[in-house]
């Protein structure tokens, strides 16, 4: 198990001024930064990223709502991290997230559910080395 998992904020998110919020909730839940960045994914980048749901018939709608607008990408760590982190962020449909949970609190709609977080030690592994060069993590 890594003590260590990866998120973005969304564009939906983003603009709707709700970073910082979201920011501070994830520092309050006891996860510390690792790595931060605020850019914005081309439809290229967004696909690559994405690449697992490329059969489904959502992937040509994902990938036009996440390279829509700026998103802020981040390594957070703590123990458990992946764990914890899927909770903190609750259901992907926000009418079904938990109470105080940053989909609940944030989210619009299953579509734009306000964030990412890996499900596993591996895929955050995969999508924070998409992200962020050794150079740029702490």
């Amino acid at each position: 198990m890594s003590n260590r998992t990866f998120t973005m904020v969304k564009p939906d998110a983003t603009s709707k001024g709700y970073t910082g919020a979201i920011l501070d909730q994830i520092i309050k839940a006891g996860f510390s930064i690792k790595a931060l960045k605020w850019t914005k994914l081309t439809k290229e980048q967004a696909g690559l990223f994405y690449d697992v749901h490329r059969e489904r018939g959502f992937f040509g709608e994902l990938v036009e709502f996440m390279s829509s607008g700026p998103i802020v990408a981040a390594i957070l760590e703590k123990e458990n991290a992946v764990e914890d982190f899927r909770t903190l962020i609750g259901a992907t449909n926000p009418a079904n997230a938990a109470e105080g949970t940053i989909r609940k609190l944030f989210a619009a709609s299953i579509g734009e559910n306000a964030v990412h977080g890996s499900d596993s030690d591996e895929n955050a592994a995969i999508e924070g080395d998409f992200f962020f060069s050794k150079l740029e993590r702490f």
